[in-house]
């Protein structure tokens, strides 16, 4: 069995047992603090980084470690394969109690997601992929939509981006909507519940590269707001934007984003 496909059945397995921690606390008391300005942090995402470095390292001792509530260790850039995590991606929906949060983890191997699960522990959707071998949500294939123009599409985005009236060509009626985890978001465009996803302001590693596998895995595309391929497991593990869609409205976004590079607030 290929190598990517053991490492997620391994993350898959790995998220679905750490979704018990968080249900264990969520809309329940636990101790919740900011680590800078804008960045929560709470009791369940140190346990669940806890339970998924002791896991995920005892299966593979020599794979590096990329995690947002682990200190960096620059020894992962030596690694061949690396778990990059997020414990809660989308703490802000956790806190306030809304199911718009998931559990994290992907496999980067020279720079690019090999293996990636995503799983929401409330609503029990798990997204998941392997390299070349397509993406699924509780085991069932998916693909990206394929919604080829602006109007009436679905985009995750900010309602105040689309709204700047500084765009020359206004967007046309669509339906705007956001989720706390831009991992969920990448899921929901796999699952072509949403069209595009458009976020121009720096997301880290441990955000992206999961639902960057499952997005193109789903036939879709992942790259910055230039159209770029993006690169994980760098000096400085931080994307300063990402577009992800079906490939004809992917095409759409970059030129419309060329066109105004308005960032989104």
């Amino acid at each position: 069995m290929p190598d990517d496909i053991v490492d997620r059945d391994l993350l898959v397995a790995s998220v679905r047992e750490a979704g018990a921690i968080a249900r264990k606390y969520f809309g329940g008391q636990y101790r919740s603090w900011h680590k800078s300005r804008g960045n929560p942090v709470t009791d369940a995402d140190i346990e669940i980084d806890a339970f998924l470095n002791e896991t995920l390292l005892k299966a593979r001792p020599d794979y590096g470690w990329l995690s947002e509530e682990t200190a960096d260790n620059p020894a992962r850039l030596m690694a061949q394969r690396i778990f990059v995590v997020d414990p809660i991606d989308g703490t802000y929906g956790f806190l306030r109690g809304r199911s718009h949060f998931t559990i994290v983890a992907a496999v980067v191997e020279e720079n690019r997601p090999v293996a990636a699960a995503i799983f929401n522990p409330i609503t029990e959707e798990m997204f998941t992929a392997a390299l070349g071998q397509g993406a699924q949500l509780n085991g069932v294939a998916i693909k990206v939509s394929a919604k080829a123009d602006f109007l009436h599409s679905r985009l995750l985005t900010g309602r105040d981006f689309i709204d700047d009236p500084g765009w020359p060509t206004p967007w046309p009626p669509l339906t705007v909507e956001s989720r706390a985890s831009i991992a969920y978001r990448m899921g929901l465009v796999a699952n072509g519940e949403f069209d595009a996803m458009i976020s121009l302001s720096d997301k880290s590693d441990w955000d992206l590269a999961a639902g960057d596998l499952i997005v193109r895995e789903a036939g879709g595309r992942v790259t910055s707001q230039t159209g770029e391929t993006l690169r994980y497991n760098q000096t400085r593990p931080v994307q300063q934007s990402v577009i992800a869609a079906g490939p004809a409205l992917h095409e759409r976004l970059i030129e419309q984003l060329r066109e105004y590079p308005v960032q989104e607030t």
